[in-house]
């Protein structure tokens, strides 16, 4: 028997002045206010997926290159073009996020990353695959800076908004620490395009959770299209010049030098660049850039490389290869923490020297390791890098922002980290380069 209605009560109900009319608009109201709590699982999801995405492909690689060939060269180039793409654009989309307000720019940028991350699974051939990866790289270099608004945008209170922003970074490090874990089992479990498909769910749930998001204003935002264009062309035959060698590196090595010379002439005159180069004067900036890059390249070379001989030297599968990074991956949210500490206690500068030191002799240790060295020996023996990187950056991220003036702290955090990005890409270069022909001691 079908339901009958009072017309008393829905008249009532549907009464614009009415309690139940009234009840009911404050409830739609409070369902669609902006959570902060919400709006920091949004922000800092997003930012872990780039962040996995960085350090998730490693071991997958030789089953990528069983799959799709491509040899060591096309290996390096499916993890620097996404690396090259993140950091060199990473210098102009936080005047992007800022001009198309951060809520829009991060929606794009977490779409467009799900979308490549689709057309990497379903990749066909290796071409297709970099092409997927460098549009993954774009939009997590929109991502990134537009993550970072929306949580200080939601929180108005200066210690909520810390304690936010250090939750939003431990996020990342965890999400670093879970990469070659994450990507060891689903290339064991699956194939190695479960390593893109998983991105899907994950984007589709931060888009969800983005509703909630407080709606950010646009502001005027100056953008240098000529020093982003020259930048990205700079890196991009640096990289290739490295990677390729012989003749081709040659001419590739030409060019970037004369993109870069003419990066350098365009910085210099344009009133609102990329990369101010004044920021250089100050020591303090020129050394923590410097130290940065440093920590990079020696930490994402040793991973690409170990992912590669963990597997194809010592013939372990990706889940085991996977789980010999963990003790050295797992302690860095924990160290991020205590060299903050460090720094806020003593000053940048012990923590940075004790870190180095410590990168040092991880260094001089592996040099120790052979076919012959057991695999879990490896895995301790790769710890003490990861506790100096792991010592040393956060104390010269704190260097870099006392030594500029607070209008120009985006910049400065931007060139830090581009930089840092960059020098990683150019580390698996370098390293792929010296074991193109065979891993030797």
């Amino acid at each position: 028997m079908p339901a009958t209605t009072d017309p008393a009560t829905t008249d009532a109900e549907d009464h614009p002045d009415s309690p139940q009319h009234t009840a009911t608009q404050a409830e739609l109201s409070a369902t669609k206010r902006p959570s902060p709590r919400l709006t920091l699982v949004a922000a800092l999801l997003g930012f872990a997926l780039i962040t996995l995405d960085a350090s998730v492909v490693n071991v997958a690689l030789p089953a990528i290159g069983d799959a799709l060939g491509g040899g060591m060269t096309g290996l390096q180039w499916v993890v620097d073009a996404y690396t090259l793409a993140f950091a060199a654009l990473m210098l102009s989309t936080g005047a992007f996020a800022d001009r198309a307000g951060a809520t829009r720019a991060y929606a794009l940028g977490i779409a467009l990353f799900t979308a490549a991350s689709v057309a990497c699974g379903l990749a066909p051939s290796l071409g297709f695959l970099i092409a997927a990866r460098v549009v993954q790289g774009i939009a997590a270099a929109v991502v990134l800076p537009a993550s970072l608004s929306l949580v200080r945008q939601a929180h108005t209170d200066a210690a909520a908004r810390a304690r936010a922003v250090a939750l939003w970074a431990a996020g990342g490090s965890v999400a670093v620490a879970l990469g070659p874990v994450v990507g060891g089992a689903l290339t064991t479990a699956w194939d190695w395009s479960g390593i893109f498909f998983i991105n899907l769910p994950l984007g589709a749930v931060t888009l969800a959770l983005l509703v909630r998001a407080p709606r950010s204003e646009r502001r005027p935002a100056p953008l240098d299209l000529p020093g982003q264009l020259t930048a990205v062309l700079a890196l991009t035959a640096l990289t290739f010049a490295v990677i390729e060698g012989g003749a081709t590196g040659l001419v590739a090595g030409a060019f970037a030098a004369v993109a870069g010379a003419l990066f350098l002439w365009i910085e210099s005159r344009h009133a609102h660049p990329v990369v101010p180069l004044g920021l250089f004067r100050d020591r303090a900036v020129a050394v923590a850039v410097a130290t940065g890059s440093a920590c990079s390249v020696a930490f994402y070379g040793v991973i690409f490389v170990f992912s590669l001989f963990f597997q194809q030297v010592q013939g372990r599968s990706a889940l085991f290869a996977g789980l010999m990074f963990l003790p050295m991956t797992g302690l860095i949210a924990v160290t991020n923490v205590l060299a903050g500490k460090l720094a806020s206690r003593h000053g940048p500068r012990l923590p940075m020297l004790v870190g180095q030191s410590l990168a040092v002799l991880g260094l001089l240790l592996l040099l120790y390791a052979d076919t012959s060295t057991p695999a879990l020996l490896l895995a301790f023996l790769l710890v003490p890098l990861a506790l100096g990187c792991a010592l040393t950056v956060p104390p010269l991220t704190a260097a870099v922002m006392e030594a500029v003036p607070a209008d120009r702290a985006g910049v400065a955090a931007g060139v830090l980290n581009s930089a840092r990005q960059v020098s990683g890409g150019l580390g698996i270069a370098a390293f792929g380069a010296l074991t193109a022909t065979g891993f030797s001691t």
